[in-house]
């Protein structure tokens, strides 16, 4: 995989044109440097490169302490200077790696290592617009910063490239460091695609195929899995027959659900890569790399693993929760509120869970203040003085009453367990903690 994020940096990679370029009037937005005109200098965005290395660390990528600017040279419409200034042999990152958990087809939770070939910062290019017969160039987004990640060719099928693009989405949003909005193409992903006749891994990696096509700019996870089990479909039916696909770029067809040819795919000695020579080679120091990793946040991943351990919640709704660093913070903030409230025992009355359902079934609306939230979780779970006797009456009651559906939680069908919590709730007039209700329940039910 080829990922492209967009820095949400003030000014673009080498000049003090503004970054923000969408929606305004197509090259408005531009300097004789974006514009490639002869005697311009570029100047690289100290931000730009600070945010490059934090994603490095992020994907725990080697940093390079040495690191420069090469000339790739292609033609294209959409590129004003005849190259892109990227990098080739020295990149920013390097050697890092993801391990993502995730819920497999049966429902266990499975976890995957895929490994990062290299994290390196370059410009972005202008944007094509096809109007009829005519091909439209705006420069606006000319020279925006724009950062790769290029993986190692671990994925197995369309579903673990998904699983892949969602979490590294997931971290990128929470870095802070781009919008990553697929829609305005601030994230775009290239698979490159190919069939081995290799099931064993290890087999597979020591003989890679003899080609592999990319299909370019998709700015959807779903559109990404579907291109690739479109190619994988259309490159077995070639191999099938005894021949090769041919190396090549091609495009989706969002509409349709297909690839299509655009041109051959280029070697990297056809860009006839050479240092930038108007840009200086770069050198970190140890203490320049530590401050940048001091300003990572607590990672998804691991966001998920505490919510397990110190909240006890379930892995979907941890899952979810971690998926927005906005809604996680305001969770974690009602945490602190709500265990201050001497009408509550969280723990006792595992309440984290229950706050973390509220949230994510929208029982209660987020975009008010955390008081307020508290206040009306607080009237929805406060502790009742509840009459132990009437109580233990109730559940012995419920159970008796009701075979059918103490039968049905014993063979597995433990919803079955909320009609005895319904009755009980009803008998004491709603003066009893349901939670505990059903626990007190189902510890019953479990000794029968």
């Amino acid at each position: 995989m080829e990922i492209h994020v967009e820095l949400k940096t003030k000014s673009k990679m080498f000049c003090q044109c503004s970054a923000n370029y969408f929606g305004k009037e197509p090259n408005s937005n531009t300097c004789p440097v974006c514009l490639g005109m002869p005697g311009a200098l570029p100047v690289p965005n100290k931000q730009a490169v600070e945010w490059t290395v934090k994603i490095g660390k992020a994907l725990n990528c080697s940093i390079n302490k040495r690191t420069k600017f090469d000339r790739k040279h292609y033609y294209y419409p959409d590129l004003p200077k005849g190259y892109q200034i990227s990098q080739y042999d020295e990149p920013i990152a390097v050697k890092g790696h993801l391990d993502i958990t995730f819920k497999g087809k049966d429902n266990s939770l499975t976890e995957k290592r895929f490994n990062i070939t290299r994290v390196h910062l370059e410009e972005d290019t202008g944007k094509l617009t096809h109007a009829g017969e005519d091909t439209l160039v705006d420069f606006n987004r000319s020279s925006v910063p724009l950062v790769e990640i290029v993986t190692e060719p671990d994925f197995e099928n369309a579903d673990d490239v998904k699983v892949f693009l969602e979490e590294l989405h997931t971290i990128i949003r929470t870095l802070d460091v781009s919008d990553a909005d697929m829609e305005k193409g601030s994230m775009r992903m290239e698979p490159n695609i190919s069939l081995s006749l290799y099931e064993n891994k290890e087999e597979r990696m020591k003989n890679l195929p003899k080609y592999k096509v990319e299909v370019k700019n998709i700015n959807s996870f779903n559109f990404a899995k579907k291109a690739i089990e479109y190619e994988l479909k259309r490159q077995a039916e070639i191999l099938d027959k005894g021949e090769t696909p041919t190396q090549e770029t091609r495009g989706y067809n969002e509409d349709k659900g297909i690839t299509y040819s655009q041109r051959s795919k280029e070697e990297a000695q056809d860009y006839r890569y050479f240092p930038e020579p108007d840009i200086p080679p770069m050198e970190f120091t140890d203490d320049f790399i530590e401050k940048v990793e001091k300003t990572i946040p607590e990672l998804p991943a691991s966001k998920v693993k505490s919510y397990l351990n110190d909240y006890q919640l379930k892995y979907d709704d941890a899952f979810i929760l971690t998926r927005d660093s906005s809604l996680s913070t305001y969770y974690e903030k009602l945490i602190a509120v709500l265990s201050k409230e001497k009408q509550l025992d969280l723990k006792k009355q595992n309440l984290e869970q229950a706050l973390a359902n509220v949230i994510v079934n929208k029982r209660i609306q987020t975009n008010i203040s955390e008081k307020e939230f508290a206040e009306k979780f607080i009237k929805m779970f406060a502790r009742v003085e509840v009459d132990e006797s009437q109580l233990e009456t109730s559940l012995e009651k419920a159970i008796q009453e009701n075979p059918k559906a103490v039968s049905d939680y014993k063979s597995g069908k433990t919803n079955a367990v909320m009609a005895l919590v319904g009755t009980v709730m009803r008998e004491m007039r709603g003066q009893a903690d349901a939670m505990d209700v059903r626990k007190r329940l189902e510890e019953k039910i479990n000794k029968i």
